[in-house]
């Protein structure tokens, strides 16, 4: 029973860590592939860096993506995508509340 009040600090760290940092990492993870997945054509989206385009192709065997931009179509890997406007756009500012 002395080696658990011993040990309890430890186990205590660990769990603060695992729940407020582990595990959001991991559920950002999985939104950000479940977001490159359902990606569609015609879909207006921003990449990481913060080039505007719109979705012209997709390609599942070297998971990219052309999209076409004002400086015309560039190919980006689906993992470079941030975000999606389309639905943002579409959103009325009652809906963001």
């Amino acid at each position: 029973m002395e080696n658990l009040g011993q040990f309890l600090p430890m186990i205590l760290i660990f769990a603060v860590a695992y729940f407020f940092m582990i595990r959001p990492q991991m559920k950002r993870q999985k939104d950000e592939k479940k977001f490159a997945a359902d990606l569609k054509r015609g879909d207006r989206v921003i990449t990481k860096s913060g080039l505007h385009g719109k979705v012209l192709e997709l390609n599942d065997k070297d998971y990219s993506c052309v999209l076409e931009t004002m400086a015309g179509k560039l190919k980006f890997d689906r993992t470079a995508i941030s975000m999606e406007l389309s639905k943002k756009l579409n959103t009325t500012p009652t809906e963001k509340k």
